[in-house]
């Protein structure tokens, strides 16, 4: 099983925080399978900096499309999406 680190906005770490949001929408610009740890560290935009602040979630659900429309044609066209289940 793989860990992955990504940047997560504040609004959305809270969400994961508190336990209303269990699933998270990606670029699929990398590699995740189900077992999977990702480190989800708070990044606040504004500042471009970490906060510190971090959450460990294991992907329990893995599902890879290319039929959304959130990013740009080419780079759906290259990456399609993930969606992870927690």
């Amino acid at each position: 099983m793989n860990t992955i680190e990504k940047k997560i906005w504040p609004k959305y770490f809270d969400a994961i925080k508190k336990g209303t949001k269990n699933y998270e929408l990606r670029l699929a610009d990398f590699k995740v399978k189900k077992g999977d740890t990702l480190i989800l560290k708070e990044w606040n935009p504004k500042t471009k900096k970490y906060t510190g602040r971090e959450i460990k979630k294991k992907a329990k659900f893995v599902f890879k499309t290319k039929d959304q429309k959130f990013w740009s044609k080419k780079e759906i066209k290259k990456f399609g999406f993930l969606i992870i289940g927690f």
